[in-house]
């Protein structure tokens, strides 16, 4: 009843309805995601990308994301599939399986705000332009991102999403994201 409740608040457009969830998505991150993000193979991933991406333009950023939106659909994609190919997704994969239905899906950034890796595919391959990036990597090791929970168009889900910046676990230094879909009903 509290769910139906709160999305029923929600599709009203109620600021209430986001705070509500805050704390919840907050303390899901904490206990459940923190442990394992900055994990060696996630780690290893984004570095890796940031150094073959080290040189991209911004123009070539905006083709790379034009050509992921009009590949969406394609299972031979040759932008996305190596994204969502890869030892790491499997593991994002494996985490929502084991998440029992509350994670929804995950997807890692590079230093850039491009995927590395992801556990389905994403409407758009550079997330830069978007919060779930800029206040995280754009603002430092230990930051968060916490998004109101809504209808998601990709998983048809109302979620939130919850991302962190990944950092060099040997400096600290900031070196990309990670943003966790989370359903609000299974965390009631």
């Amino acid at each position: 009843m509290r769910f139906v409740i709160s999305v029923s608040a929600m599709l009203l457009g109620s600021c209430a309805f986001a705070d509500e969830f805050t704390p919840t998505l907050q303390a899901y991150l904490d206990s459940e995601i923190s442990g394992w993000a900055n994990s060696p193979e996630i780690v290893a991933a984004i570095t890796a990308q940031n150094a073959a991406h080290a040189g991209l333009t911004q123009s070539q950023i905006d083709e790379m994301d034009k050509n992921w939106r009009s590949q969406i659909g394609d299972p031979a994609s040759p932008v996305i599939s190596p994204v969502l190919n890869n030892p790491v997704s499997d593991t994002l994969r494996s985490r929502i399986d084991a998440s029992m239905g509350a994670m929804t899906e995950i997807f890692v950034m590079d230093a850039h705000g491009l995927n590395v890796a992801a556990s389905d595919v994403t409407s758009d391959m550079w997330q830069g332009d978007e919060a779930k990036f800029q206040d995280t990597f754009g603002k430092g090791a230990g930051s968060v991102h916490i998004s109101p929970v809504e209808l998601d168009e990709s998983t048809q889900r109302y979620q939130g999403q919850v991302s962190m910046t990944i950092v060099d676990p040997d400096s600290g230094a900031p070196i990309g994201a990670i943003t966790v879909g989370l359903d609000a009903e299974s965390l009631l």
